[in-house]
């Protein structure tokens, strides 16, 4: 379970001294291998997933670590008025607050640890531009380790499950309270607000929540939207649903779902859902240690094979990140498919988004699964198939 106990129980949830120490001798282990011995950990409003990963402080409006092998971490954290707060959560780590310019104190603290102009350093995070200059006008050389970083953030360790089981079943709350609450005449809004009220009181907190409610009759709508309407919910509309509740920070379940509301379906969207639930169960069946997304793409030939196309991607990882790999069905493969394989620890989400070709219907259906030694695992206990409110 996550770790709440004694004296952090008044502050946000936070892993174990034990975990904090796998992650930086995981990374230490990178920079070894990139022969560099220090590395800036880089984020800002709200995203930088790398900066929580290691000191247990989110980004809020900007964040930088300073990190070197055998040296205590320093995080440099904007606005004044988010230190002290930062000072409580972070964990082994020396909290300043940026200054003027983050990137300008992480370079003095840089030049304190003696990096000049022959020194190689690396960056974790989307740097801007100009940061970048100021950097490459102090060091030497600059080194890339974002991608080495997302390596080590594929396979989960136990410490990390647990939040996502947990993430999992507030995502599952949320579902049941829109079934339990949604009816005719709410909008978007307020299926948003069931979703929300569920999970804030016990400590979630929103990641995704998208919807799609589309006429069965005339259908203009093949996938959930990102940004919610004031568009009214009517016997015979058809919702789809994105709902992803986080435990801590980026540790989110996800949960697609979709329900009729006050009809049975019709059969177009009958026959399209069909095809989806028989995909997710052939991914579902051969998921495991060794299977490439290409073999996954092949057990979701069901969708072709029926005439449909997919719209949102077919596999993506998550947890720590929206994570490789990514990938769509075969009539929707917008980059080549990744050659890496899958692994045990790895959590992905399968989520079929069976829609027609003309991109006027579609539904959704899928949810997070922990990828074992002899298989995968479903985190989520919402029952699959077609629902139906009202």
């Amino acid at each position: 379970m996550p770790i709440e106990a004694g004296e952090r129980r008044e502050l946000p949830p936070s892993f174990s001294p034990g975990e904090f120490r796998r992650r930086r001798e995981s990374l230490e282990a990178v920079l070894r291998d990139a022969d560099v011995d220090h590395v800036l950990l880089y984020g800002a409003n709200r995203a930088g997933s790398a900066v929580q990963w290691l000191t247990g402080w989110p980004v809020t409006r900007e964040a930088l670590v300073v990190h070197s092998i055998g040296s205590p971490d320093v995080l440099l954290v904007q606005f004044y008025n988010h230190v002290p707060q930062a000072r409580r959560v972070a964990v082994d780590a020396d909290v300043r607050w940026g200054g003027s310019s983050s990137v300008a104190t992480a370079i003095e603290e840089l030049r304190a640890r003696g990096v000049g102009g022959s020194t190689r350093i690396g960056i974790i995070g989307a740097l801007p531009f100009q940061a970048y200059q100021e950097l490459t006008a102090v060091v030497g050389t600059v080194i890339d380790l974002s991608p080495a970083y997302i390596r080590l953030r594929l396979r989960k360790s136990d410490e990390e499950v647990a939040w996502l089981r947990r993430a999992a079943e507030l995502t599952d709350l949320s579902f049941s309270r829109i079934l339990a609450g949604a009816e005719p005449g709410h909008t978007e809004y307020e299926l948003g607000a069931l979703a929300e009220g569920s999970y804030l009181p016990l400590g979630g907190s929103n990641y995704v929540r998208y919807f799609s409610i589309n006429s069965m009759e005339q259908p203009q709508q093949c996938v959930p939207s990102q940004w919610p309407s004031g568009r009214r919910v009517v016997v015979g509309d058809i919702i789809s649903c994105e709902l992803s509740t986080s435990y801590g920070v980026d540790y989110p379940g996800q949960l697609l779902r979709t329900f009729t509301v006050g009809a049975e379906p019709t059969r177009l969207y009958r026959d399209m859902h069909a095809v989806a639930d028989e995909a997710l169960a052939r991914i579902e069946a051969i998921l495991a240690p060794g299977i490439t997304p290409d073999e996954v793409v092949d057990a979701a030939d069901v969708i072709e094979e029926a005439g449909f196309t997919t719209v949102d991607d077919l596999v993506h990882g998550l947890g720590g990140g929206y994570l490789p790999p990514v990938f769509g069905s075969r009539s929707r493969t917008l980059e080549p498919i990744p050659s890496m394989a899958f692994a045990s620890g790895m959590t992905v989400v399968v989520q079929p988004n069976v829609t027609t070709t003309d991109g006027r219907a579609g539904v959704q259906t899928g949810e997070l699964l922990l990828v074992t030694e002899d298989g995968c695992e479903r985190l989520h206990n919402i029952p699959r198939g077609l629902h139906r409110i009202a």
